[in-house]
């Protein structure tokens, strides 16, 4: 890769994580790759994102899940439109999950049929599914996130809103998510950088990257955060994001009725 400082590894830590997604995002609209509603800010849709699709369900971990959790972004409808026809639940984030119910569950079971491709998109997501609490959600059997990048040792990249870490982990908090989950992104092949990438503790590692041609396993080695990390948040994320507000609420109230326990304890002691 050329411009943008990420030619070499000794380069690399120089580069920080929005010098690659500008340049993912500046590759993919020169080379006529990006399309609607375009790359710049966003998980990039992509030419080739149904074919990708089509191929990450020739997955054997695809094939056996009964519920998947999936991002809510373009490229990926058509994922969550085949999981729809496959007869998987899907539980989708709700955008910037700015709701304490911060997931869409569609049952397919629930959807007509001919209304599976409307109910892919954001909008039908809303119209057609219900949603619900993070503890009203079953264990999953597969994730699907979207990427701005990613290598093949399973480093990724989002578009900088950090969701879909924050899902990972909510889902973790809550248990429909285990650390050993299938994690799988759906990219195009120039969105693969052969690089190292910044990682920070609360960035997740993904099981494949699946373009419309290869589907690349990762052979990750660990790269899983184990829940939400406090000090990776900050008080205004915190604040506009309902279910991390009620978490921690509810931490402090446990604190506190541990603090007072202990001082009427010391008191009769």
């Amino acid at each position: 890769m050329g411009d943008g400082g990420i030619t070499s590894p000794k380069h690399f830590f120089m580069v920080s994580k929005n010098e690659v997604r500008e340049k993912i995002w500046r590759t993919l609209g020169n080379e006529g790759i990006a399309l609607f509603p375009g790359a710049r800010g966003r998980i990039p849709n992509f030419k080739g994102a149904d074919e990708a699709a089509r191929l990450l369900s020739t997955l054997p971990e695809w094939q056996k899940a009964l519920s998947i959790k999936a991002n809510p972004d373009f490229p990926q409808r058509r994922v969550r439109h085949l999981a729809l026809i496959s007869g998987k639940t899907i539980y989708m984030a709700v955008p910037k999950l700015r709701e304490k119910k911060c997931f869409i569950r569609l049952d397919p079971a629930k959807i007509l049929s001919k209304k599976f491709f409307e109910a892919s998109s954001i909008k039908g997501a809303f119209k057609f599914g219900l949603p619900v609490h993070p503890k009203e959600i079953p264990q999953i059997d597969l994730m699907i996130a979207g990427s701005v990048a990613a290598n093949r040792k399973g480093s990724r990249i989002g578009k900088g809103g950090g969701y879909s870490d924050l899902e990972y982990a909510i889902g973790l908090e809550f248990g429909f998510v285990k650390e050993e989950v299938v994690i799988v992104t759906t990219v195009h092949p120039l969105q693969i950088v052969e690089e190292e990438l910044p990682e920070k503790d609360h960035d997740f590692r993904i099981d494949y990257i699946v373009t419309p041609t290869e589907i690349v396993p990762t052979h990750r080695k660990g790269g899983r955060p184990p829940g939400i990390l406090r000090s990776h948040l900050t008080e205004q994320k915190i604040t506009e994001v309902p279910i991390l507000k009620k978490f921690y609420l509810s931490i402090r109230n446990k604190e506190t009725s541990l603090l007072s326990d202990s001082s009427l304890k010391i008191c009769k002691g």
